[in-house]
């Protein structure tokens, strides 16, 4: 009965620990490091990435969510830290803008290349 016990509590605690580092490093994975331009805070091993890797975890172990742990930090840094930025009214024409032009350009083709009918 006892292993049995011991088994049941290694397993949660295992699956546990397994969850919160998997946060952790999706989170990671979905910050934009400042100071490195390009790369990630998990990719990054710069003074700032190792700062906002504690903040994280120090969220986590506060039981925050993911999502509130984003608007932490883009409350704090702006949009920019975030990899994948949200959609608000001030950046539908950054979202939007390229579709646009891209629909523009088919048009712009098509009355380009259309043939004129020749009429005998």
């Amino acid at each position: 009965m006892k292993k049995k016990i011991f088994l049941l509590l290694f397993f949660l605690i295992t699956f546990e620990s397994y969850g919160y580092e998997n946060l952790d490093n999706k989170i990671f994975k979905n910050l934009r490091c400042l100071v490195c331009q390009g790369q990630t805070v998990h990719d990054s091993n710069s003074e700032f990435a190792l700062t906002i890797k504690s903040v994280v975890k120090d969220k986590i172990s506060e039981g925050k969510n993911e999502k509130e742990i984003y608007d932490f930090l883009s409350e704090k840094y702006g949009d920019w830290i975030l990899l994948n930025p949200p959609l608000k009214k001030s950046s539908y024409l950054l979202w939007f803008l390229p579709y646009f032009l891209f629909v523009l350009g088919i048009i712009f083709l098509f009355f380009l290349l259309k043939k004129p009918k020749i009429r005998p």
